[in-house]
């Protein structure tokens, strides 16, 4: 799969394309009806299949201090299209006087002068240029006279409770701490992604070392409490019981991630990049009457993860 950040790096002599645009952030369920729509239409037209995205999210341009938590970081989406089978990414900077581009301008020097599109599949709330302006009627129209068709996907699929997927819903269930549902959306467990920093050491002290995650920024992040998931360096995938919180049993105020790699001893993992999945949520963070209260839980909580990951 191809990945070009910016228009520039669209390769001169790229053909026809079948393309859909949107932020698609978690590339979830509902994301994956759009491309693979795509996907099926580049197949059928003999031509190459492009998802366009943008970075920074719209939103924190037009509203700055409005950034949505992220489920997932761009190379983490870009892996996620590139399973699904889509020949290349094009990632737009998002930047103030890209959003001053009009909704025809943008069709132009996106879909038509860049990409060569000959379909674009989009949901029925697509908007694009400057505010948001155009909508998939004035897309249907400008393809008439660009010389390509618009193909609107059926959403109708739902979860299971009644609501339509999006990445908004999955972003509420991750902050609920009910991953479980958050992975009925996403079609995967959440997975947070970061470098392992030291931290305060207690879970070593405690016969627990844990990996202290720092996290990509706006990444979204699971209620307080303990989770069962995993955790993966490089090509290792290893159970884990995993800690979201500020540690009020020692009066911690920074919030963090901490991931115990269960039964494994001697990992160094310091300044290395690691992502945590979350499958299940166990239970809330709370301080113990004292120390073996806190070792006991701690015990029923590494034992509860091996079940469920076993």
């Amino acid at each position: 799969m191809q990945r070009w950040h910016g228009l520039e790096e669209v390769p001169g002599d790229w053909g026809r394309s079948v393309v859909t645009i949107g932020s698609f952030d978690g590339v979830h369920r509902g994301h994956q009806l759009i491309i693979n729509q795509a996907i099926r239409h580049a197949r059928e037209l003999g031509v190459r299949s492009v998802v366009v995205t943008f970075d920074p999210h719209p939103s924190e341009v037009v509203r700055p201090g409005s950034h949505p938590a992220l489920l997932a970081p761009h190379p983490r989406r870009a892996e996620l299209m590139a399973e699904l089978g889509v020949d290349a990414v094009l990632v737009i900077p998002f930047t103030e006087a890209f959003s001053q581009v009009s909704p025809e301008d943008f069709v132009r020097r996106v879909l038509v002068d860049a990409l060569h599109t000959t379909v674009i599949v989009e949901g029925p709330n697509f908007r694009f240029g400057h505010r948001a302006s155009g909508n998939v009627a004035l897309l249907a129209e400008l393809g008439e006279h660009y010389g390509f068709t618009l193909d609107l996907c059926d959403l109708t699929e739902q979860a299971e409770n009644g609501t339509p997927l999006s990445s908004t819903l999955a972003r509420r269930l991750v902050a609920e701490g009910d991953v479980a549902g958050a992975a009925e959306v996403l079609g995967r467990p959440h997975r947070v992604e970061g470098i392992v920093v030291r931290g305060a050491q207690r879970g070593r002290e405690l016969g627990f070392p844990t990996a202290n995650v720092a996290t990509v920024p706006h990444t979204a992040i699971p209620a307080d409490g303990v989770y069962a998931g995993w955790l993966t360096v490089g090509p290792e995938r290893m159970p884990a019981a995993i800690s979201v919180g500020t540690n009020p049993q020692f009066n911690g105020t920074e919030r963090t991630v901490e991931a115990y790699a269960i039964d494994r001893v001697g990992l160094d993992l310091y300044g290395l990049q690691v992502s945590v999945e979350f499958l299940a949520y166990l239970r809330g963070m709370e301080k113990f009457d004292s120390l073996e209260a806190l070792l006991d839980r701690m015990a029923v909580d590494v034992k509860q993860a091996r079940e469920l990951t076993d």
